[in-house]
């Protein structure tokens, strides 16, 4: 038998109450002795039937479908995409969250920079690519690694909504950064509107939804970890939630 030479990376946060985030999740631990006492309510009996009193340990959470990485649904965006109603997250075809990655490293961006079309066209100049429908897009910002400090869902370079657009008209559908949003972030998405008060300033990237179906992943990890831009599989299957905006996500690069 020839050594599996397969390597898989994780590109998920973990859910931690500890998390910088701005809806962070509550996670209440039940341990094993709680565990008994619970299983002995409902069979009727003591927990000390229970080898060593101990039965299941449980954890209950708190939190949004936006909490920890997730898949942003089209319901997300707006309540009509191209005039149809948008379709939630357990009404996309599995089929979009496997398959062939792209790595756009702008590490190099500095907090607020929005990355337009020419940004993404210098970066497949470099890499000897041309994108195809359904290729999954990962941008790397690094701001992952200040998922545990004060100014982590406002320290990131973010995506315009021309790019978006651009993406999409390419046949993406789902497309991800390791930030906490994929515009760039809030307070200066608001500082500018305040200086110009106009459409097309506030969740620019996030409205291009309105116009063509897509998915974006948010709060991704570890994109650093990628050895090569291309060249390998994405796995994000988002969790089924009926009628949801979004759906958690572990999502994987898969290299051989």
């Amino acid at each position: 038998m020839g050594e599996n030479r397969t390597r898989v990376i994780d590109l998920s946060v973990p859910m931690d109450v500890n998390a910088k985030e701005p809806f962070p999740p509550s996670i209440e631990y039940m341990a094993h002795e709680e565990g008994a006492a619970q299983a002995a309510g409902i069979l009727g009996l003591k927990k000390e039937d229970f080898p060593d009193s101990k039965a299941w340990a449980v954890e209950t959470l708190t939190l949004t479908t936006h909490t920890g990485t997730h898949v942003d649904a089209p319901w997300h965006y707006a309540d009509k995409t191209a005039g149809e109603r948008s379709r939630t997250i357990d009404e996309l075809p599995i089929d979009w969250f496997y398959g062939d990655g792209v790595l756009f490293d702008f590490s190099d961006k500095p907090t607020g920079y929005e990355l337009g079309v020419a940004d993404f066209e210098e970066k497949l100049t470099s890499m000897s690519y041309e994108l195809k429908p359904y290729d999954i897009v990962l941008v790397r910002t690094d701001a992952d690694k200040k998922f545990y400090d004060e100014d982590y869902a406002f320290s990131h370079a973010g995506v315009s909504a021309e790019a978006t657009r651009w993406l999409i008209d390419k046949g993406i559908k789902v497309m991800g950064i390791d930030a906490w949003g994929w515009d760039i972030p809030l307070p200066l998405q608001a500082q500018q509107y305040r200086e110009n008060p106009q459409d097309g300033i506030l969740w620019a990237a996030h409205y291009v939804g309105k116009e063509a179906e897509y998915c974006q992943i948010e709060k991704l990890a570890n994109l650093d970890q990628l050895p090569k831009n291309h060249g390998f599989k994405v796995a994000a299957f988002p969790v089924n939630i009926k009628g949801g905006s979004a759906g958690w996500a572990r999502p994987v690069a898969i290299i051989d």
